[in-house]
């Protein structure tokens, strides 16, 4: 995996740090009753692509959500360079993603309370003996 370099790292703070804000104050207008959250922004070396991973609360249909902000890119990427004019050359092109972490999270969470409950090998040969 390469590493981001610290100017990557930097600007998608920002970016992070702004899209923010804009879903916070305009968010309704794409996902009405849906508290939106940015998770992570990975920035392309050229400061021109910025991938934005989203968390949603309050939704039903987390797909139906990535593809209603998705259609509303060009606007956000309007607002947030209206925001960062005077921070960077070029607004970056916005693709916005799932993120799925929480959802792995609990997966594995109830997988290992699973594995938590069922007896162990050495549990087992104990009692039969």
């Amino acid at each position: 995996m390469i590493m981001e370099s610290k100017r990557q790292q930097k600007f998608a703070g920002v970016l992070q740090e702004e899209l923010a804000s804009i879903f916070q104050r305009e968010g309704a207008a794409y996902l009405p009753n849906t508290l939106v959250t940015i998770t992570k922004v990975r920035v392309s070396p050229d400061l021109a692509v910025a991938k934005v991973y989203l968390s949603f609360l309050n939704t039903n249909n987390t797909t139906l959500s990535v593809a209603e902000v998705n259609a509303h890119s060009s606007e956000i990427r309007y607002k947030l360079g209206a925001r960062i004019r005077h921070q960077a050359r070029v607004v970056p092109t916005l693709t916005f993603f799932l993120d799925d972490t929480n959802e792995y999270v609990e997966r594995m969470d109830k997988i290992f309370d699973k594995i938590a409950k069922e007896p162990r090998q050495e549990d087992t040969e104990e009692q039969a003996d």
